[in-house]
């Protein structure tokens, strides 16, 4: 099983990577996960990225495309993976295609979970508190639901239109959105008309 999981900041997508992960049996791949880990352990692409996701920004695509171009090389990902985070432009869904065509794979699936604006700031501020997070102010969190609804957004429209996109209301219970994700990801799941 190869897909993406879509969705703004807060609607949920870290829970159902890991819940999919563990049903599925394939690694939940989270570039954002990736680039907090070497914030926090000083690295070289630590340093560089830290600035840009303290203002809300996103990390530049040849550098997110190198990360994930690496971590879906690696063992654990080469009969599937779940990426969270990746895509976020259509420059990286271009250089994901090529990805996976050069490992002679194709994806299976984008499922993309919708959320409620304010009810996402309400997540990420409790989040924030709960987990120390200094990078979610709700400045910064708005700024990232305009840059998510401005550039990766559009992303549905062009797996909406290879037939792949399958939306998932990402608001409620997790095990009722749990519920609904499998249901989108099983075999009688059809996917959406992109118009």
């Amino acid at each position: 099983m190869r897909i993406i999981l879509l969705g703004p900041p807060g609607a949920g997508k870290g829970t159902q990577a890991a819940l999919i992960s563990e049903r599925h049996g394939v690694p939940a791949i989270s570039t954002g996960d990736i680039f907090r880990a070497n914030i926090k352990n000083g690295t070289e692409l630590g340093r560089k990225v830290q600035d840009i996701l303290a203002g809300g920004g996103y990390v530049p695509d040849e550098v997110t495309n190198a990360i994930v171009r690496d971590r879906l090389l690696q063992d654990d990902a080469v009969n599937g993976f779940l990426l969270d985070g990746y895509p976020r432009t259509t420059g990286q869904v271009e250089a994901l295609d090529e990805m996976l065509a050069d490992q002679g794979t194709s994806l299976d699936a984008v499922l993309e979970l919708t959320a409620d604006t304010d009810e996402v700031v309400a997540r990420l501020l409790k989040r924030a508190q709960d987990q120390g997070r200094a990078d979610d102010t709700e400045d910064v969190i708005r700024r990232r639901l305009a840059v998510y609804h401005e550039e990766t957004a559009p992303l549905a429209a062009v797996y909406g239109e290879r037939g792949l996109l399958r939306r998932v209301d990402g608001m409620g219970p997790v095990e009722e959105v749990t519920a609904r994700v499998e249901q989108a990801l099983g075999r009688g799941a059809e996917p959406l008309d992109p118009r």
